[in-house]
Parts: structure tokens; C-alpha cells; sequence
């Protein structure tokens, strides 16, 4: 099931809550568990603000916690894996365009 994130810059915790359909105390809980991945900035009041990024991260915990039944610790290791591997892929990238440039010259 696809979920609509509307077209906002910053989201409440509220909004969040109902988006997602995670309890916003889980939400709070999840910030402590999986800081390295979810990070919501703060407002001058110190409300939390949610961004686009942060809510595709909670869906993408919330998978993998409650479909695919992995513990947290299990959950963190799987975050890591996803977001190690595109930034090596990019590095990848990087260095054979570089070779690409020498070898074209």
C-alpha cells in the first residue's frame, strides 16, 4: 500500500503521526532508536519538523519492523546496508567518469 505524503516542506509530528500511522510516541521512540537514519530538525519552539525524507525513512522502519519482522537491531543493520551501498555506487560512478575522461582524451 502506497501512502500520499503531501506536498509540504515540514511536517508536524501530529501529521506525521497520521500519515504514517505511527503512534507519535513510537515516533519519538524510533528518533532515539535509529538517530544515524532519523534526524527531524526543530523549530525555534523546539517542535519537532519533519521532512519528506524523514517520513520515507519512518514507512521504511515501520516495514521493516511490522511486515518483514525484523528486530530493531536487526532494522538498524538493514538501514545501514541501503544507505552505505548507494553511496558507493555514486563513488563508483564518480571514478569512471574520471577514467572515462582520460581515456576519451
Amino acid at each position: 500500500m502506497r501512502v500520499r505524503i503531501p506536498n509540504k516542506l515540514f511536517f508536524s509530528i501530529t501529521e506525521v503521526s497520521k500519515i504514517t500511522k505511527v503512534p507519535s510516541h513510537v515516533l519519538r521512540y524510533w528518533e532515539k532508536e535509529f538517530k544515524q537514519f532519523l534526524k527531524p530538525t526543530k523549530s525555534e519552539m523546539k517542535r519537532r519538523r519533519y521532512q519528506k525524507k524523514d517520513i520515507k525513512t519512518i514507512l521504511g522502519i515501520k516495514e521493516l519492523l511490522y511486515k518483514e519482522k525484523y528486530s530493531i537491531a536487526g532494522a538498524k543493520k538493514r538501514l545501514k546496508q541501503e544507505t552505505v551501498l548507494p553511496d558507493l555506487i555514486k563513488e563508483c560512478k564518480r571514478e569512471l567518469r574520471k577514467i572515462l575522461r582520460v581515456l576519451s582524451k
